[in-house]
C-alpha cells in the first residue's frame, strides 16, 4: 500500500499513476510492497526532522526510514517540494520529472542501493533514469 500525505500546500496529479509505477518498480526489483508512507512537506518541516533524527543542520529534499526487512519494502519518505523545485531550477529540469526522480530514489534505497561513492551514486542515477523513462511510457 503506497499512501501520500501532505504537510504543505501541494498535491500530487494522479496519485493512482505515480502509486502503479512504484509497485511496479518495486516488483522490478524484485521485491514485495508492504507499505510506503509519502509526506510532502516544506523545507522547514522536513529540516526540523533532519535535526531531531539525523543530526544534521542542513536543508535537504528527501528524508527516508527504511522499515524494510529482507525484500519487503516498507517506510516513510518525506519529500519538501520547496527543495525539489529548486533543484529542479538548479538542474534546468521540469519540476515533475525531479520530483519523480526524488520519489523513485527513496524506493530504489529501500530496495538495497545506496549513493554514497562515486560508482553508488553512478549506479542510483542509472536506476532512476530507468524508472523515469518507464513513468513517460505509460
Amino acid at each position: 500500500m503506497i499512501n501520500f500525505n501532505y504537510e504543505t500546500d501541494f498535491k500530487l496529479h494522479s496519485e493512482e499513476a505515480i502509486s502503479n509505477w512504484i509497485v511496479e518498480a518495486i516488483r522490478l526489483e524484485n521485491h514485495k510492497l508492504e507499505e510506503i508512507n509519502y509526506v510532502f512537506c516544506n523545507d522547514e518541516y522536513l529540516h526540523k526532522l533532519n535535526v531531531e533524527f539525523l543530526n544534521h543542520d542542513t536543508l535537504t529534499d528527501i528524508i527516508s526510514f527504511d522499515y524494510s526487512i529482507g525484500k519487503i519494502v516498507q517506510g516513510d519518505i518525506f519529500i519538501s517540494i520547496e527543495r525539489v523545485a529548486d533543484n529542479a531550477k538548479d538542474f534546468n529540469v521540469p519540476f515533475e520529472e525531479e520530483l519523480h526522480r526524488v520519489i523513485i530514489h527513496g524506493v530504489l534505497h529501500y530496495c538495497g542501493y545506496k549513493d554514497k561513492s562515486d560508482s553508488e551514486m553512478a549506479l542510483m542515477r542509472k536506476k532512476e533514469n530507468h524508472y523515469l523513462a518507464f513513468l513517460t511510457k505509460n
